[in-house]
């Protein structure tokens, strides 16, 4: 029966391969996955990506004890401005560990800062790149800042000391200015800052209305903790912002590539707060100049206006007797036409009247003469038709009840019917 070996038997083989194979230290680059420090010590978790799809081809643990993490780390961080962290290349001294209760990992003893530093001024320059090939890039400086700028919305972390001395810088002014401040609490350091920004500006932009500049400050801290404000998501986002932002999250040597697309650049909160209050002190020295010389131009037009007013005075007496004397002719000349115009309306309507008189005379007389001549012919037809006259010539009228009978079929028997003739008259009875 073949003998098995048992797990610490073939880990141990393992290990003796591996120490026999691998003795020396090795330097290796390789992408950051993961980094987490526990009790003192680092772990990582190493990648290697496919320059195409970017997807993992090699993957491995490396551990850094304590007792050179104390070392390696501030070292780092001091040369590369940088904390280590996900998505980060680096490159590292390693050597070959196999344990045989733990498994596998690199130790790592010493790390390169200067290759990670140029990983990252070309991943900056590729988001500068980026940014002016989009056309963005200067798109906060095309912005201008409102003259009273006191509509202030903070991004800042909540309590951080950098906030507050930004609020205490622009409450105690010297100059007395008001400033509305509202905080929008955002993580200004560590892996969230991108999106923490983000989604404050995105809370922002919703109120655009209510303020009139972005401020992003940031109190103190490393300069390791500025890699957050190097990405191209967040440049994105404040160089397509509507309102001007301005920035106060570095130290002076450093600028972040959020500062680069920003309206302004300053140091830090409280230089941030003094910008504001300057620009408004500079707004206030322009006003009072401006009303300098309005109250300038409006004494020395006063000046030449009461000059003006005084030459008038004195010619008025002499202008009004010369103006009364021509209104007086004006006067007797119109005065003249008046009668005179009124004497030949009068004549006119005198002609007029007469005219009109002798028309009106004529026309009465022809109407007499007219209607005179009608009333004779009518008097001639009213004689014809005089009845009486009829019965002359042998017509007769048959009365009832003094009444003309015109139907015979109205009679009834017993009617009583006076027939007058051209010479006297006739009583008879109806008899049916």
């Amino acid at each position: 029966m073949m003998k098995a070996l048992s797990l610490y038997e073939l880990n141990s083989l393992v290990q003796s391969a591996i120490e026999a194979t691998l003795p020396n230290e090795y330097w290796v680059e390789a992408e950051l996955s993961e980094v987490r420090e526990v009790r003192g010590h680092c772990f990582m978790e190493l990648v290697q990506k496919d320059e195409g799809s970017h997807t993992p081809v090699a993957k491995a643990q490396a551990k850094c004890w304590k007792s050179t993490w104390q070392m390696m780390r501030p070292y780092f961080e001091r040369v590369t401005g940088q904390t280590m962290h996900a998505g980060m290349k680096v490159m590292l001294r390693v050597y070959a560990d196999f344990h045989v209760a733990y498994g596998f990992s690199w130790i790592v003893t010493d790390v390169n800062p200067e290759y990670t530093m140029g990983d990252l001024a070309r991943r900056r320059q590729e988001i500068i790149q980026r940014l002016k090939e989009e056309g963005v890039f200067d798109l906060q400086r095309e912005l201008h800042l409102p003259l009273f700028a006191q509509r202030i919305a903070v991004i800042s972390s909540d309590g951080a000391a950098g906030y507050g001395d930004f609020c205490h810088q622009l409450v105690e002014n010297e100059y007395g200015f008001s400033f509305s401040i509202e905080l929008f609490p955002a993580t200004m350091q560590g892996e969230q800052v991108e999106q923490s920004v983000i989604s404050a500006l995105n809370k922002i932009n919703r109120r655009l209305a209510d303020f009139d500049v972005v401020v992003i400050i940031r109190g103190g801290g490393a300069t390791s903790d500025l890699s957050g404000f190097d990405t191209l998501a967040l440049a994105e986002n404040v160089a397509n912002f509507p309102l001007p932002v301005i920035t106060g999250i570095g130290h002076e040597r450093d600028e972040s590539v959020l500062d680069m697309v920003s309206h302004t650049r300053v140091k830090t909160p409280t230089a941030a707060a003094a910008f504001l209050i300057d620009h408004l002190a500079s707004l206030q020295d322009w006003l009072s100049a401006q009303a300098r010389q309005l109250a300038s131009a409006a004494t020395r037009e006063l000046a030449e206006q009461q000059l003006w007013l005084s030459r008038m005075a004195s010619r008025i007496p002499a202008l009004s007797a010369a103006v009364i004397r021509k209104e007086e002719l004006r006067l007797q000349r119109l005065q003249s036409q008046l009668v005179q115009a009124a004497s030949r309306e009068l004549q006119a309507c005198g002609f007029r009247l007469r005219q009109t008189q002798m028309r009106l005379e004529a026309a009465c007389l022809q109407k007499l003469q007219k209607e005179s001549a009608r009333l004779k012919v009518l008097a001639i037809k009213v004689q014809q038709l005089d009845p009486e006259r009829m019965l002359q010539y042998g017509y007769s009228i048959t009365l009832k009840d003094g009444k003309v009978v015109r139907d015979a079929s109205a009679l009834v028997e017993g009617d009583v019917l006076q027939t007058k003739l051209g010479k006297g008259s006739v009583t008879s009875i109806v008899k049916k």
